[in-house]
């Protein structure tokens, strides 16, 4: 996919490049997943989505990425709506401060092309992210995350400068065997009505092969009415979905 912010991931690139002797690594993914949840709400109306992504990460600790999806909430929407995809473009930077935190800083845009009609606002969202993580162990971590936006937040009139705030627990009790749990809040500017919370438990089981199983129960306490579709379906209510992963 292409950044939105074509320039600075540009010049970050060049950056990486010339710093002589220093490594880098490129990683990606691809997965399927019975339905695409995203900060506790559905992007595919409970329909599975298809996704990808690679990242570049230099050891300076700059990282560049890109990651993709199917999506239908869009399409969902009455009227001359023609959107099927989501395309992410995201910098940032990595590093420590002592030998159980870290720290990660960036921007993440994202992008929805597709036809729309005239005076539709579009979904079009850059967000800057700060985030720290405690792992007093190897087998446990702590993770504390915040979103800011920059732009409306995916369509929400006067919706700049709202926030989400992510919280996380990650703890490998077996090898290969990780619990996951999470908990959300979802502020929007000028739309109060719209902010709701969200949470997660989820079990991961890695392969040594690269292939992973992710199981997770998600749910909201979102306005049901505000977060049901032209199809009747609430996609903010209580959720299970299985995820299929392969790293390479």
């Amino acid at each position: 996919m292409s950044f939105r912010n074509t320039a600075i991931a540009s010049t970050l690139s060049l950056l990486l490049l010339g710093t002589g002797h220093a490594r880098a690594a490129v990683t990606g993914s691809a997965a399927l997943t019975s339905d695409y949840v995203f900060r506790g709400v559905s992007q595919t109306d409970e329909d599975p989505a298809l996704q990808a992504g690679i990242e570049y990460a230099h050891d300076s600790g700059f990282y560049l990425g890109a990651w993709g999806s199917n999506i239908s909430w869009l399409s969902d929407i009455p009227g001359d709506v023609s959107s099927s995809l989501e395309l992410d473009g995201y910098l940032g930077y990595r590093g420590k401060a002592g030998e159980a935190v870290s720290y990660d800083v960036g921007v993440l845009s994202y992008y929805y092309p597709g036809d729309f009609p005239d005076g539709f606002s579009r979904a079009d969202t850059t967000e800057l992210y700060l985030g720290a993580t405690l792992a007093p162990t190897e087998a446990l971590s702590f993770g504390l995350k915040y979103s800011y936006a920059l732009t409306e937040l995916f369509g929400y009139s006067d919706s700049d400068g709202s926030g989400y705030l992510d919280a996380s627990l990650n703890w490998t009790f077996s090898p290969g065997w990780t619990l996951n749990l999470h908990g959300g809040k979802q502020w929007i500017e000028k739309n109060a009505d719209f902010e709701y919370t969200d949470w997660k438990v989820g079990l991961t089981k890695a392969f040594d092969n690269g292939f992973s199983i992710a199981a997770a129960y998600t749910d909201t306490d979102a306005d049901e009415a505000l977060y049901t579709n032209a199809h009747g379906t609430r996609i903010a209510d209580g959720r299970f979905a299985v995820t299929f992963t392969k790293a390479f």
